[in-house]
């Protein structure tokens, strides 16, 4: 068998690195901002809360069900986002690595075809846990809509097992079709974030970590916005109490979509299609600013003692 070569051996390092290090930027961001995410799956799932200020929703469901609650379905969240953004990160960086060693310059457009590429994968390999994590999230949820019944698992190894046997493993893809259209959200977060850095260290000046925050942030206001409908139908897909016509395929999730949305908007109106935009923008926009810190620090860092292990050695 062939030697690969130090090149390639070398390459597959700076690839685990840029995954690990987005991993590691993600959990330490998400679990700072946790409550907000907890307010936002709240005012999508449960129709009938009424859309208050994101300090006043928090404030309700600490007053009912404690401050811990604020808190709930942290560690399955966490795990899942590890596991999601390990496999983003190593998913992209390998096509970034193969797009930089062909001929021409790097352009958003390719960057856009990453993302979208990393996207599907990264929902195919991971919307089980996703799907898992958002029942564990909402148990013991005080809901306001008196149609929503509420789930009893012991943790996650029987949320799994137990949506399997009652409803089908097909169900752990719940979701699915919202999540592969909204691959464009990443990916117009990873677009915009590649091209405003560029343009922010053109000639070779290094960008600060105030710059890379905003960066992060402006990108992930663009395509937290833009696809936002779609991921209130992907939340009440996950969670699982929505059971369509109960025919499968891609048509049927499809229609499924479509009936949500359109729902959505004869109950609550077009703005009822943005109902909780408030606490995700501000949970999302400050986690993937403050994400994108963290990964290109550890990058650096990473890289720096890399390279200066290589010059010790020769």
């Amino acid at each position: 068998m062939s030697n690969p070569g130090p090149a390639v051996g070398l390459w597959s390092y700076e690839t685990l690195v840029h995954a690990v290090a987005g991993a590691v930027g993600s959990v330490t961001a998400m679990s700072i901002f946790f409550p907000l995410d907890t307010a936002r799956i709240r005012l999508q799932v449960d129709e009938s809360r009424k859309s208050k200020s994101t300090p006043v929703i928090l404030a309700e469901i600490a007053k009912e069900e404690g401050i811990l609650s604020l808190y709930r379905g942290w560690f399955p969240v966490i795990s899942s986002l590890c596991c999601s953004n390990f496999v983003y990160f190593y998913t992209f960086n390998t096509l970034k690595k193969l797009a930089s060693a062909g001929p021409g310059r790097p352009r958003p457009s390719i960057d856009l075809l990453m993302g979208v590429v990393s996207g599907a994968v990264n929902v195919i390999l991971t919307t089980p846990m996703w799907v898992v994590n958002t029942r564990l999230k909402l148990q013991g949820a005080k809901f306001r809509n008196e149609d929503l019944r509420q789930t009893h698992y012991t943790g996650i190894f029987d949320a799994f097992y137990r949506i399997i046997s009652d409803e089908g493993v097909g169900t752990l893809w719940n979701s699915v079709l919202p999540s592969l259209i909204l691959v464009f959200n990443p990916a117009v977060q990873f677009m915009f974030y590649e091209a405003m850095k560029r343009k922010a260290g053109n000639g070779g000046r290094a960008i600060t970590s105030a710059e890379i925050f905003v960066i992060g942030a402006v990108a992930k206001a663009i395509a937290t916005t833009a696809t936002y409908p779609l991921q209130t139908v992907q939340a009440i897909l996950r969670f699982g109490q929505y059971k369509g016509d109960g025919k499968g395929g891609a048509f049927a999730s499809l229609r499924n979509v479509v009936y949500l949305l359109m729902d959505r908007i004869r109950k609550h109106g077009a703005l009822g299609l943005y109902k909780g935009l408030e606490a995700k923008l501000l949970q999302t926009v400050l986690t993937a600013a403050l994400m994108f810190v963290v990964y290109e620090k550890i990058t650096t860092a990473t890289f720096k003692v890399m390279r200066m292990n290589k010059a010790m050695k020769h």
